[in-house]
C-alpha cells in the first residue's frame, strides 16, 4: 500500500474506547433523543414559544453531532480555543448549558401541553396539539436528563484530572 493511502486510512481511524464509554454512549443517546424531539416539534403546527424548544433541540443536535464526530474521530486537538486540554472542560460547559436549556423548553412544553390539555377528548373532533407537546415534554426531559448526567460525569472526570496534575 502506498505511503499516502496509509496516512489517509490511519488519519480516519476511530476511537472504539470512546464509542463503548459511558460518555460516548450517553452522546449517542443525546443525538437520538435530540432528533426525535426536532422532528415531533418540526412534524406539527407550532407557535410562539415552542420556536425557541425547536432552536435549543436543533442547535445542541448539532453541536453534540460535531462533539460526537470530532472524538470519534480522536480530531478534537484541532479545535482552535476549545480543543486539546480544554476539551474536556469545553464539553462539560456545553453539557451544562444544554440542562438548563433543555430544562427551559421542558416548562415551555409542559406549560404548553397544559395548555392544549382541553382536547384530550374522545369527542374533540378538531385538530390538537395536545399529543405532540406532550411527547415533545417527554423527550425534552429525557434530553435534559442525559445532559445533566453527562455534564455531572465530565465535571467530575475534570475534578479527578485537576486532582492528578495537582498530587504531581
Amino acid at each position: 500500500m502506498p505511503p499516502e493511502q496509509q496516512r489517509q486510512r490511519s488519519s480516519l481511524r476511530v476511537n472504539r474506547v470512546f464509542l463503548k464509554s459511558f460518555i460516548g454512549i450517553l452522546r449517542l443517546l443525546q443525538i437520538l433523543l435530540g432528533a426525535v424531539l426536532w422532528a415531533t416539534i418540526a412534524a406539527n403546527k407550532y407557535e410562539g414559544s415552542v420556536h425557541f424548544v425547536l432552536f435549543v433541540s436543533v442547535f445542541f443536535w448539532l453541536l453534540t453531532l460535531a462533539l460526537y464526530v470530532l472524538t470519534l474521530l480522536d480530531k478534537q486537538d484541532m479545535v482552535p480555543l476549545l480543543g486539546g486540554d480544554r476539551w474536556l472542560l469545553s464539553n462539560t460547559v456545553h453539557d451544562l448549558l444544554a440542562t438548563v436549556l433543555y430544562f427551559a423548553a421542558l416548562g415551555i412544553m409542559i406549560y404548553k401541553t397544559q395548555k392544549n390539555s382541553f382536547c384530550n377528548l374522545e369527542q374533540y373532533r378538531h385538530h390538537c396539539l395536545y399529543k405532540a407537546y406532550l411527547s415533545a415534554s417527554v423527550f425534552s426531559g429525557l434530553c435534559a436528563a442525559t445532559y445533566l448526567l453527562s455534564g455531572i460525569y465530565g465535571s467530575c472526570r475534570k475534578c479527578r484530572v485537576e486532582q492528578t496534575l495537582v498530587a504531581t
